[in-house]
């Protein structure tokens, strides 16, 4: 996620990010409370494709849902299991992930994060257990991850950057 920080003399800050996904977000909180979120073309970055405005209890509601403080869905809840130190957790490759067009071999990932890919949820639902070294990395796909928690965030940084 790239994310930006920029002050709006008179009016409040704003807010810039591009996702993982590559969506383009802006957000602007006003100096009276009021949030203004815009959804950008990320093709057109001058276009925008949607507004939302919000005031300050509304953008704290929306903030607090999106943090999943008000609701877990069931499948979070059983999404990461911990066994004493041991994670087993679930991780999407987004298409700007630069592990994309790679091979598990390639990154050499259980030497260099100590974590282990368990197995490769495809978006159409196929299933490969324990892939080997071999097996590439294609957007959209879920890993299915064990490993300790230090270990688990080295694996995001390598699977989201391509390198440590």
């Amino acid at each position: 996620m790239d994310l930006r920080e920029t002050e709006l003399p008179g009016i409040g800050r704003k807010y810039s990010l591009i996702t993982r996904s590559g969506e383009k977000l802006v957000i602007v909180v006003h100096n009276d409370e009021r949030r203004d979120i815009f959804h950008m073309n990320p093709d057109e970055p001058d276009d925008m494709l949607s507004v939302a405005t919000l005031d300050d209890e509304e953008a704290r509601v929306v903030s607090a849902i999106i943090a999943g403080i008000t609701y877990k869905p069931k499948f979070l809840e059983n999404q990461e299991i911990a066994l004493d130190s041991l994670i087993i957790e679930w991780i999407r490759l987004e298409p700007l992930s630069k592990c994309v067009g790679k091979r598990i071999g390639e990154l050499d990932i259980r030497r260099t994060t100590g974590a282990t890919i368990l197995a490769v949820v495809g978006k159409d639902k196929t299933k490969h257990i324990n892939p080997g070294a071999e097996y590439m990395f294609t957007a959209g796909l879920t890993l299915v991850v064990a490993g300790e928690r230090m270990q688990l965030n080295l694996l995001k940084t390598l699977l989201l950057n391509g390198t440590l």
